[in-house]
């Protein structure tokens, strides 16, 4: 099936590119989540009309993202866990509790953002997590996990 982007998607194509996907990639994810189209003449001739419109809020959001790079680079997270005396942890640190402790000091993240290819942390340690901003913007933030000491 034959698709108009009309956002940029990772992996896919830029804003306007004209791109061929399986249909149920199309049916269930870009075209819900309103991320393209149908390529159909209508659909190319309104798309042309409007193009001007969706590069601008495509800039305004490749700006937002970057202003939040540029405050999250410097952070640094700490998730305190009860731990074994070799640094295994009594459970697993994954996106949401990172994306938690990054609101408890002031910074708007969604659990979506968080990266966490290798899967979920569950040692002891300081690890750099990867937040997903935008297509084209990625942060890196220091991500401490420590024991908490029991008595």
């Amino acid at each position: 099936m034959e698709v108009i982007l009309l956002e940029k998607v990772r992996n896919l194509g830029d804003i306007g590119a004209k791109v061929a996907v399986k249909s149920g990639h199309a049916r269930n994810f870009l075209i819900p989540y309103g991320k393209a189209v149908v390529a159909t003449a209508a659909n190319l001739e309104k798309f042309a009309k409007m193009r001007a419109e969706l590069e601008r809020n495509a800039a305004e959001a490749l700006n937002i993202a970057l202003a939040r790079k540029d405050k999250l680079d410097q952070a640094v997270v700490s998730i305190a866990m009860k731990a074994t005396e070799e640094g295994k942890l009594f459970g697993s640190v994954n996106t949401g509790m990172i994306a938690h402790a990054l609101k408890d000091i002031g910074f708007d993240v969604e659990r979506k953002e968080v990266s966490m290819p290798q899967g979920p942390i569950r040692q002891v340690g300081e690890y750099e997590i990867t937040l997903l901003l935008h297509t084209d913007v990625t942060a890196k933030v220091k991500v401490n996990v420590v024991a908490i000491k029991e008595e």
